[in-house]
């Protein structure tokens, strides 16, 4: 008889350890499709804002980036000053050279430029969505490339995520990644990027959250399967002990 409980609770703590594990997968799984479920607003630099070496000499932008994932539809911010521009390149010669005067239209878009004749500097915040999925490099182009060369550059890596929100999709836009354009010369280029005139304000952008009710209710959706097999795994322990 003594036996026979002994291996009744065994089995019983051994389903219940079961369905741990099961539970904590299952969690897991569910947090990581909520993360990917949701466009991010990234703040380049954090609080060191967007500037270069000898004016900030703590910035590290390679640093900053390492670690983060970038999709399709996230904006990057840049905090400067009207002393600092924000260029954006998907051609990489453009990139090394640290000069934009001579880029070409469709792979290279400066987001604001520097006044080098101001002599107080202005706050200057801009807002620059990821629309095109691959490489995609950024730098500040003014003073002859001077701050880009003192450290005022990086690169990152888009993949497509949840793919263009339709506040930033153009009318022909099919939601499919570009094809490298043939005629760059250069593989780590990118074709034409056209940015809507009416794109949203990354503060406002919540496209995800409409793009399917299975991504919202998928969090309920967990904590109901959790609170079901906590409610077996008590039981099955009730019955273990007092067997």
């Amino acid at each position: 008889m003594y036996q026979s409980t002994s291996t009744g609770r065994l089995i019983c703590l051994s389903i219940v350890l079961f369905f741990s594990v099961i539970l904590l997968s299952f969690s897991r799984s569910v947090s990581a499709a909520t993360a990917a479920s949701t466009y991010k607003n990234y703040t380049v630099g954090d609080s060191l804002g967007w500037y270069d070496n000898l004016e900030n000499p703590q910035v590290d932008y390679q640093k900053w980036v390492a670690g983060k994932d970038f999709s399709l539809g996230d904006f990057l911010i840049f905090n400067t000053d009207n002393n600092h521009s924000v260029i954006q390149t998907y051609n990489f010669t453009t990139y090394k050279l640290c000069d934009y005067e001579d880029a070409s239209d469709n792979d290279t878009i400066q987001w604001s430029s520097a006044d080098p004749s101001s002599t107080s500097p202005q706050p200057v915040s801009v807002s620059v969505p990821l629309l095109k999925v691959g490489i995609t490099y950024f730098f500040s182009g003014d003073y002859d490339g001077e701050q880009c060369q003192n450290g005022q550059h990086f690169q990152i890596n888009a993949t497509y995520g949840l793919g263009l929100p339709p506040s930033l999709q153009s009318p022909s836009d099919n939601q499919a990644p570009a094809p490298v354009n043939p005629n760059s010369g250069d593989d780590d280029s990118a074709p034409d990027t056209l940015v809507p005139s009416n794109f949203n304000n990354p503060l406002n952008v919540s496209d995800a959250d409409n793009e399917s009710s299975e991504s919202t209710s998928l969090p309920a959706f967990s904590r109901f399967i959790g609170v079901k097999l906590y409610g077996v795994m008590v039981l099955l322990g009730l019955y273990g002990i007092l067997s």
